[in-house]
């Protein structure tokens, strides 16, 4: 039961030959999204080995360059490759109009239908859905309008208990309402649900937070994550470069991650200023221990 980011990007504005900007790409239950497309995203999909074309649903935080410069030609090289499925896009409004004007400007024709989801609201609100898996929107602080993602699991079911099971002789029309969580009644036979199953996994889920000034409200939108990727834009001692960019730094980006109560928190983008990131989680830990820094190519696993 996948539930997989692989990290393409991990700078901010100015790429650099460590660190592409800003792309993720998330398999969770076999549904797998692109979260942001910055220019290169599409070599670093071939570099780390994503196929294009199970990409069906991606989400553009907001319109600065860093998170979409690439989307329009990756959008090109999926009809180059004869895609005829569907593509669902959800950005803010304009990004819409971005996409339909480069292609009639070039006079591009896609094989396939690009289904646009304009984004507005400045609250939080379910964008996404299907009987596994959905995305909610984080609303962020950041200089332009400017959307985090946050990817959960629905409840699992009860697991059955075969060997409980065989020995009471329930029948097999009755699985799935076990797994429901249903008692077993019949012909006058009661058995709690508890003796013929066992509890469900728990519902894992996946924050992505970029890019946005410290913001409290944040937290109970995030409440419990198994996973928080959060902006480290600055370290403290830049702290007031963040606060003019309405970024953040790796301490505040600990302190939403201690608040929240994730379970575990990653960071990433970067300023090109900074050569390496052991600064960065030396600087989290001391606020949030379960902290790493990302890199051009990572994969994280979120486990049961």
């Amino acid at each position: 039961m996948t539930f997989k980011i692989n990290i393409l990007g991990c700078g901010s504005a100015t790429p650099t030959l460590r660190r592409n900007p800003t792309s993720q790409v998330i398999n969770v239950l076999e549904r797998h999204f692109l979260i942001d497309c910055a220019e290169g995203t599409q070599l670093q999909m071939r570099k780390f080995g994503i196929k294009f074309q199970k990409i069906n649903h991606i989400f553009i935080s907001h319109l600065h360059g860093d998170h979409y410069l690439g989307l329009v030609g990756f959008v090109s090289t999926l009809h180059l490759l004869g895609r005829t499925k569907d593509l669902h896009i959800y950005g803010p409004e304009a990004l819409g109009d971005i996409i339909f004007s480069q292609l009639k400007a070039s006079s591009s024709y896609l094989s396939y239908h690009i289904e646009f989801h304009a984004l507005t609201s400045k609250k939080s609100e379910l964008i996404f859905e299907d009987n596994l898996v959905t995305v909610k929107t984080i609303p962020l602080k950041h200089r332009i309008y400017c959307n985090g993602f946050l990817i959960e699991e629905k409840k699992h079911p009860y697991r059955l208990d075969i060997k409980a099971i065989e020995e009471n002789k329930i029948p097999i029309a009755w699985y799935h309402r076990l797994k429901k969580g249903e008692d077993y009644n019949e012909n006058g036979i009661e058995i709690f649900n508890h003796d013929l199953t066992f509890p469900p996994y728990p519902s894992r889920s996946y924050a992505y937070c970029s890019d946005t000034a410290y913001l409290e409200s944040i937290i109970p939108i995030i409440k419990g994550a198994s996973l928080l990727y959060h902006e480290a834009t600055f370290l403290e001692k830049h702290k007031e470069r963040a606060k003019q960019t309405l970024h953040s730094t790796a301490k505040q980006a600990a302190s939403i991650a201690k608040q929240a109560e994730v379970k575990q928190l990653i960071l990433g983008h970067y300023s090109a200023r900074y050569k390496n990131t052991e600064d960065f989680v030396t600087e989290a830990s001391l606020v949030f221990k379960n902290t790493s820094a990302v890199d051009d190519g990572d994969e994280f696993n979120i486990s049961f």
